[in-house]
């Protein structure tokens, strides 16, 4: 597993990498466009969490939604800085420094979980889920309103 780095270490080191990508325009009909993609994942997530037992193995999946939608709504939020960030690691660091309201230490379990399962085959469970549910939510609303003051 790679090693742990702080808020400032990710920003630093992303900065320096020149992982942060400035663009030239604001294209409002895409974040509209993603900000709808991240509402049907939500929703998708939602109906999979209404309609699963705690010791299915599909949490993965409203695991991976959630993380998804929260992904799609930071790179949306960070198209009105004009900025364009690919790397998952950086995407948080850049929205963590810009946005101090977000927590560091939440984004970086949600990522390694997320490439546990996607790069090792780490399953997650209810319980993994149950520990994130919570910011999952508060986040994504938080977002969702910032992007709609913003648009």
């Amino acid at each position: 597993m790679p090693k742990y780095l702080t808020q400032k270490e990710a920003f630093n080191k992303c900065k320096t990498e020149g992982k942060f990508i400035v663009t030239e325009e604001t294209d409002k009909e895409r974040i509209k466009s993603t900000l709808a993609i991240a509402e049907s994942d939500i929703k998708s997530a939602d109906y999979l969490k209404k309609n699963i037992t705690q010791k299915s193995n599909q949490w993965n999946s409203v695991y991976k939604l959630y993380y998804d939608a929260l992904h799609e709504l930071a790179e949306s939020l960070l198209i009105f800085d004009k900025i364009k960030i690919n790397n998952h690691q950086c995407l948080f660091a850049y929205l963590c420094e810009k946005y101090p309201e977000f927590n560091w230490d939440f984004f970086e379990q949600i990522r390694t979980k997320r490439n546990g399962m996607h790069y090792y085959g780490t399953p997650v469970s209810y319980d993994d889920w149950k520990q994130a549910e919570l910011q999952f939510i508060l986040y994504i609303k938080n977002l969702k309103k910032e992007i709609q003051k913003k648009l």
